[in-house]
């Protein structure tokens, strides 16, 4: 198939494709429209579209249909999910379902276009990993995925439980990838609860781009890693150990770990 533009938007209005169109071409990228799920399947059947901006809720079924008819065709987009029907279901059954990112309705212009630029150095990672398999070289190491035992929310966050029950969450190694170099990190407060498919992180980028995590888990903040206080460059170094984030304890965490992924799998 052809690449005909560098993202296909699939929303049902007009306004949010002709945003997605002016704010997307900021950053020099080009854009095709597809207004309703048959015309998006139609598109995606006959082209090859490396970023997909895909609403929802639609007049003709739903963004899910989307996901699923990328996994059955076995294309690899990276598809960014929105919606104005914002809920943590939406969200975490989106990144389960392959999706890279959930952004809610309305977003701001720097909350699409750094959700681009992630899925935009996502593609280029997974291509360059899929030039070393071609080749029949040795794999550079790009990214280190997690270990046997974390569950992670799609590419972002993870979670481990401790054996006293509580859990210790971070951000995945690939996701740091997609942001390059960390210059600070927002962090919330001991004792502040959290909710699975929620922001519970912003990282600012050394180019100012600004990335929110979304946690894995919901819960109760029991304590913060104090370590990425003074030293940020931790969680690059070492994302999975040393470079935890929170310590929670959890609120139905049987529950949620039904929507969460074993670390095991690959990724690309």
């Amino acid at each position: 198939m052809s690449v005909t533009a560098d993202i296909l938007v699939i929303d049902d209005e007009p306004v949010v494709e002709d945003a997605v169109i002016k704010i997307c071409a900021l950053d020099n990228y080009s854009v095709e429209v597809a207004a309703n799920v048959k015309s998006a399947i139609e598109k995606i059947s006959k082209n090859y579209y490396p970023i997909i901006v895909c609403d929802i809720m639609m007049p003709d079924g739903d963004g899910f249909k989307v996901l699923e008819e990328l996994h059955n065709r076995n294309i690899d987009s990276s598809v960014i999910m929105t919606t104005g029907y914002s809920t943590v279901e939406n969200a975490v059954n989106s990144l389960y379902m392959g999706a890279i990112d959930f952004i809610p309705k309305p977003f701001t212009v720097d909350e699409l276009l750094n959700s681009v630029f992630r899925a935009n150095r996502y593609q280029q990672i997974k291509n360059r990993q899929k030039s070393f398999s071609m080749q029949n070289a040795d794999r550079e190491l790009l990214y280190v995925n997690c270990p046997v035992r974390y569950l992670r929310l799609g590419y972002a966050s993870w979670m481990f439980e401790e054996r006293d029950g509580s859990v210790l969450i971070g951000v995945c190694d690939l996701f740091l990838k997609t942001i390059e170099t960390v210059k600070s990190i927002e962090l919330s407060d001991h004792d502040e609860e959290i909710n699975q498919g929620i922001s519970c992180l912003s990282i600012t980028a050394t180019d100012e781009r600004t990335h929110k995590m979304l946690s894995p888990i919901s819960g109760r903040i029991v304590e913060v890693n104090q370590n990425i206080k003074t030293n940020p460059s931790l969680i690059e170094k070492d994302p999975y150990f040393e470079g935890w984030i929170y310590r929670v304890i959890p609120a139905d965490i049987e529950y949620e770990k039904k929507h969460l992924i074993m670390c095991s799998s690959e990724l690309l």
